[in-house]
């Protein structure tokens, strides 16, 4: 009786093995759209078992349990949120939380934003409160080896398309973009960076003056020659994005240019002290950081906006004045036919 007993629990035994182990490899999907399931940290594995069959993510619990059991000397199930989109088998599932993989958030920085453009971004898509980056990009000990004299983390927080998880925090993007800088520096301009060892402060502040003021690969370099022979000259940039920069940092966000915006006592308005700006005013892409590298030879000492994304250069004030007088002049010949269509479509 008691071997008849034992082999029928043995049975059951085996029975219940063999469908723990078809169960471990039959695929699975439970749900309709596609589910992010997070995982707390500290959650035991029964819970997230549960979890995982509440949200169609498994059909049973304890497969996926036992699995876990056999295996958690060599591996844990790791915290975070995870993205489900299609049909799954246990054991995959099983891979994917002790692998870690992770749902990973895309975040573009476009060239040119400055940290308060990196800040906005960055609360929108992780969640990450924009004063406590903004006050940690102000701490410069990143970046000490290459600019000692950086006022902040700005022009070193490199422009890219970068994944994060989520919760993540403000020192860890922060640390990323500044070694994606360092990638960038080191792989691109490794001989430029040599050459430039103890100035690289002002090319990357003159590289970012030409982000802002043009978004034409073409005229970047021309533009970086423009300022470079002003600087040498000892002219004034009277470059506008400065003044712009200078309010931001004072808390004020300006839409339009006044003359009163060019006198603001700021070390980075270049409409009142000569030179470079006290550092960086935005963070600049490849294509502006060879251009600083690399300004254009040539005469040019100005230039104007030309009303079509692009710019008109000039040698001589003269010159120059008469651009500008034509700028004008089309841009307030544009704003009439804008009024005008403005009034003849109002019923």
């Amino acid at each position: 009786m008691m071997r008849k007993l034992a082999a029928i629990v043995v049975l059951l035994l085996v029975a219940v093995a063999a469908w723990g182990a078809w169960d471990l490899y039959h695929p699975y999907r439970g749900f309709g759209a596609p589910e992010k399931v997070e995982i707390a940290p500290g959650t035991g594995v029964p819970q997230i078992a549960d979890l995982l069959v509440s949200r169609g993510v498994l059909a049973h619990k304890w497969p996926f349990v036992v699995r876990y059991w056999l295996a958690r000397r060599r591996r844990s199930l790791k915290a975070g949120e995870y993205y489900f989109d299609r049909t799954l088998r246990p054991l995959d599932v099983y891979r994917k939380l002790a692998a870690g993989d992770v749902y990973l958030y895309t975040v573009v920085i476009p060239e040119g934003s400055d940290r308060f453009d990196i800040a906005r971004v960055l609360a929108e898509r992780l969640a990450i409160d924009p004063d406590a980056f903004l006050s940690r990009t102000r701490q410069t000990s990143l970046i000490h080896d290459l600019d000692p004299s950086a006022p902040s983390l700005e022009g070193y927080l490199f422009p890219d398309t970068y994944r994060f998880p989520k919760r993540t925090t403000a020192e860890t993007v922060i640390a990323t973009m500044v070694a994606r800088f360092r990638h960038v520096l080191q792989t691109r301009f490794h001989d430029d960076a040599a050459t430039a060892a103890g100035n690289l402060h002002d090319v990357v502040t003159l590289a970012s003056l030409v982000e802002k003021e043009t978004p034409s690969l073409d005229e970047r370099p021309v533009v970086a020659g423009v300022f470079t022979r002003r600087l040498e000259k000892g002219m004034l940039l009277q470059c506008d994005p400065t003044v712009i920069y200078a309010a931001r940092l004072a808390g004020r966000t300006i839409e339009v240019i006044h003359a009163s915006d060019l006198k603001v006592d700021s070390p980075f308005n270049t409409y009142r002290y000569a030179g470079l700006p006290a550092g960086p005013i935005a963070n600049p892409g490849e294509s502006a950081l060879r251009a600083a590298f690399h300004p254009a030879d040539g005469d040019e000492l100005y230039f104007v906006s030309n009303n079509h994304g692009g710019h008109v250069f000039a040698s001589t004030l003269a010159e120059h004045q008469h651009n500008v007088a034509r700028y004008r002049r089309e841009l307030a010949a544009a704003r009439m036919k804008a009024k005008t269509s403005a009034k003849s479509a109002t019923p």
